[in-house]
């Protein structure tokens, strides 16, 4: 796990090239705080910082070249199946031109450079892992920059004239000089609605984010990106004609390869142990193919509203777990808060719990951790899959014309002024009652009215959850449950969950791996028909295939998450933060009166204006001051 940068350019000045190139590399040191390198030709310029995780010698350095010397690569992430990869590009394949590759170290950079050499860019199909990374071939002058296909790793992109800078990070590109801190204005009704701003689009003019699954090729000043993976093109519906027994058995199978497989490292381990399904889950596989004792963290309180500390504590005994406590009061919290502001590398309405759970971790003496991220969206896990089932079911709401649906939705805003309320009410006014009209409305933060109101705007650009919906192909017969995956994982989880989980756990060089993730585990899951899949106890499939492995206090528990005192916060405490950086949306055009109106109706517990959506707006303001 480390942080790359780059720039490709036929026209830039060497001397401004290498400055930049070394500013972009300072501004991503926390990534990598075990060393740096860089490299240079005439045309493209490369550079990486490195936090050791396989093979800590110096032959793990990068950028990295492969044995001709033709290719230069610069990589961020963990191929997990690179031994077995490494044992295949060992071998010739008579009959063809596939020749063995003679490998000078044992890390999974190498094994990219050599796949990328036999493959080309089909390379990427034969990964299992995590990562980002470009190859710049000196021959051919080319450039070959990917992602992985959930969007675990970041790579943020911006081609100016005919040059293009690449980095694992936006404030990397914004430090390079050569690109205008300019605020992306068209992307500020995406935040405000959502909290974050879909890819590819960012918070900056100008720059974007590749797509998870996608991969860019730089050539002659042209610039093309591509789809190499989609899990709506690649659902595994091996599981048609099974029974529920073998399914579970399939999932089982899968689930613990993928915890195996994320327990390579030459640093120490552990795992985030909340005590909910998720994570407790993950223990409980590692427990079960782990060669050594396995270490979980859990951040717990004195308080017995806020703490989860009963239920880590039984799920670290069931498995005999060396178990790290890390206590923190509220208070502590609440003083780490600008730090973990200051750590937001774009800007978001979540991330400080990420951040003070991962720097805890970090200070404890891990380097890597497992997390329990991604099952949620792929198993049923929010409330949202068994209401847009029943939802879709209820055709015949539709029956009532739009003409009758629209007032009737104007009169149930007035008469209650709850959040749910506003939103059942404003979905009741779209052009129909279902999936893609009602899941972009229950996922936002702020509603339409209110995000127009801020921006002083008769219309807003298409909704960007919406049209992810729209351009979503994907036959959901018996697979309804199937599409509202594809839509959390698609939105929510790889624009908010994953890139905070990223930006936060990097900022104190904490490696996250997520074994939900894997991606012969989410295909599979996708292929299984609802009946099979439906919630109704929490993450049903997910809990059979799991068999007797989680204790009944776990599987039964009320699902709650970090739950601490901000509205008290920010009323009292934070209070001078958050109207010090309210005040500084009015540079983004936001409207001042509307911003004052939110504010204090939030003073007053009006319930539309809870400290969820109000935090959003601190933390974009704090994003302009330190931009």
């Amino acid at each position: 796990m480390c942080g790359i940068t780059g720039i490709v350019s036929r026209s830039i000045d060497p001397a401004k090239a290498q400055e930049a190139l070394r500013s972009m590399n300072d501004a991503i040191a926390h990534r990598g705080p075990d060393g740096e390198g860089t490299w240079n030709n005439e045309h493209a310029y490369l550079g990486h910082r490195r936090l050791a995780i396989i093979d800590l010698s110096d032959a793990g350095k990068q950028p990295m070249f492969s044995y001709d010397g033709r290719y230069v690569l610069v990589y961020n992430g963990e191929i997990y199946n690179y031994k077995e990869l490494r044992l295949q590009l060992q071998r010739a394949v008579q009959g063809t031109n596939e020749r063995p590759y003679f490998f000078s170290t044992q890390t999974d950079t190498e094994v990219i450079l050599a796949a990328y050499m036999r493959w080309g860019k089909d390379c990427l199909k034969y990964f299992n892992g995590m990562f980002a990374f470009a190859i710049y071939d000196k021959e051919n002058r080319t450039s070959f920059i990917a992602r992985d296909r959930l969007g675990i790793k970041p790579l943020y992109y911006t081609l100016k004239d005919d040059t293009l800078l690449f980095a694992s990070e936006l404030r990397a590109i914004l430090r390079s000089g050569l690109v205008e801190k300019k605020v992306n204005r068209e992307a500020l009704p995406d935040y405000l609605q959502y909290q974050t701003v879909h890819a590819p689009n960012t918070i900056i003019e100008d720059v974007k984010m590749l797509l998870p699954g996608h991969f860019l090729w730089f050539e002659n000043n042209e610039l093309a990106e591509h789809a190499w993976w989609k899990a709506e093109k690649n659902v595994n519906y091996e599981s048609e004609g099974k029974s529920y027994k073998e399914i579970c058995g399939d999932v089982k199978n899968l689930f613990y390869s993928a915890v195996e497989r994320r327990l390579v490292a030459d640093v120490p381990f552990g795992a985030f142990l909340s005590g909910g399904i998720d994570s407790s889950a993950v223990v409980g596989a590692m427990t079960q193919v782990a060669s050594q004792k396995v270490q979980t963290f859990s951040v717990v309180f004195d308080e017995g509203e806020f703490s989860e500390a009963k239920y880590s504590r039984l799920v670290a005994q069931k498995f005999g777990t060396d178990h790290h406590e890390i206590k923190l009061t509220p208070q502590n919290f609440l003083e780490q808060i600008p730090e973990a502001l200051k750590a937001m590398d774009h800007p978001s309405g979540d991330g400080p719990n990420t951040y003070i759970v991962s720097k805890a971790t970090r200070q404890a003496g891990i380097t890597m951790a497992l997390s329990g991220l991604g099952s949620d969206e792929l198993f049923g896990g929010y409330d949202i899959f068994k209401r847009s089932y029943k939802l879709e079911k209820q055709w015949w709401l539709n029956l009532a014309p739009r003409l009758f649906r629209v007032p009737a939705g104007f009169a149930l805003k007035n008469f209650n002024r709850t959040v749910s309320a506003q939103k059942i009410a404003e979905i009741i006014s779209k052009p129909a009652i279902n999936f893609n009209y009602s899941y972009p409305v229950s996922r936002q933060v702020l509603d339409t009215s209110s995000v127009k109101r801020l921006l002083g705007r008769s219309d807003l650009p298409m909704n960007s959850v919406y049209r992810f919906l729209r351009l979503l192909d994907f036959n959901d017969k018996g697979h309804r449950l199937s599409k509202y995956s594809l839509a959390e994982m698609g939105t929510y989880m790889q624009n908010t969950l994953l890139r905070d989980t990223d930006q936060m756990s990097m900022a104190v060089a904490l490696e996250v791996r997520v074994p939900f993730l894997d991606y012969k585990l989410v295909e599979y899951v996708l292929g299984v028909h609802d009946k099979h899949k439906y919630p109704h106890t929490p993450k049903k499939l997910l809990i059979d295939s799991l068999g007797d492995l989680l204790p009944p206090e776990i599987v039964n528990r009320k699902k709650m998450g970090f739950v601490l005192p901000w509205p008290v916060w920010m009323k009292h405490e934070l209070k001078e933060l958050c109207e010090h950086n309210l005040a500084n949306l009015e540079e983004f055009g936001i409207n001042r009166q509307e911003i004052n109106n939110l504010w204090n109706s939030f003073l007053k517990n009006d319930p539309r204006a809870g400290w969820s959506r109000v935090w959003p707006l601190v933390s974009l303001g704090y994003y302009k001051t330190n931009l």
